[in-house]
């Protein structure tokens, strides 16, 4: 049973946990959201009856709109790193699961939705769906796994597109790029990511968990790795005037404005591209402390 007002909730149907994200009015992926679909996955892990993991969506309009930007915009690089591990763990989540989690997706799934998506074995999505990394416009970048996946998933090339360039893309340009299964009607998207469901509920579960566990191997065996590096990038990119500006301006609903490269050398510090001292991974002392400290 779900209790009311739960933001993901749970229904077993035949042998697949279908897991729907319900946070009116476009399932922005708030702490609560993050919590609540930790909880739900372990769930689905601890039950012996579950085969396969279906996530969808309650929202009419959007699969997940992504992260919460008026939670994110005040943030400092320290309380950034604690958010966007809290996003990675969840995306870590779904991958190491050791059962198929399929993602049924309509409607908008940007940012940190998108990034979910990367994570999950299969996408079903409807015509309507729209994908996107859209997050250089808020002066920021992928935190929650989307520089190590997307590129997987459907190259380098595109994935500098959709990175850098921070455009929606439509299903059948994902469906093109390689990172969705399936494009069906929307009428048919849940009951097509079910009868996936099933038939991977006939494997032998043992050989489907290591199958999918081996092939994460071969596909990123450095992923952790990867992983650290780029939320030292996300957090760090706090507190920044691009992210400042880049926040404000989306909560306000205006256009960003291209600015000059004023303080770059200062700004840069910490960063990979400066050459300076500081340039390093944050300690966890560092990041408790809100920052690198000088060498």
């Amino acid at each position: 049973m779900n209790p009311p007002g739960d933001v993901v909730r749970s229904a077993r149907i035949d042998h697949a946990l279908v897991l729907t994200i319900d946070n009116p009015p476009v399932n922005v992926l708030s702490r609560v959201v993050l919590d609540a679909l930790a909880s739900r996955l372990a769930e689905a892990e601890a039950d012996p009856e579950v085969r396969a993991v279906v996530l969808a969506s309650a929202a009419e309009k959007a699969f997940a709109a992504g992260a919460n930007i008026r939670e994110m915009a005040p943030m400092g690089p320290a309380e950034a790193f604690e958010h966007g591990a809290r996003g990675q763990a969840i995306t870590r989540a779904i991958e190491r699961l050791p059962l198929p989690v399929i993602a049924a997706v309509h409607g908008v799934c940007y940012g940190g939705g998108c990034e979910i998506v990367l994570a999950c074995d299969f996408v079903v999505a409807s015509a309507d769906a729209q994908f996107g990394q859209p997050e250089i416009n808020l002066g920021i970048m992928p935190g929650w796994g989307g520089t190590r996946r997307l590129p997987r998933r459907i190259g380098a090339a595109r994935a500098r597109r959709w990175i850098l360039a921070g455009r929606p893309v439509t299903a059948e340009a994902a469906e093109a790029a390689g990172l969705l299964d399936r494009v069906v009607p929307r009428s048919e998207l849940l009951a097509t990511a079910l009868a996936l469901g099933e038939e991977l509920a006939t494997k032998p579960p043992l050989a489907l968990a290591a199958a999918k566990y081996a092939l994460l191997e071969a596909l990123d065996g450095q992923i952790d790795r990867g992983l650290a590096y780029e939320l030292d990038l996300w957090a760090r990119l706090f507190g920044t005037a691009g992210q400042r500006e880049g926040m404000e301006a989306f909560l306000a609903k205006r256009p960003l404005v291209p600015r000059a490269r004023e303080g770059w050398t200062e700004a840069s510090v910490g960063f990979p591209w400066s050459g300076v001292p500081g340039s390093r991974p944050m300690r966890s002392r560092e990041r408790r402390a809100g920052g690198s400290p000088p060498d």
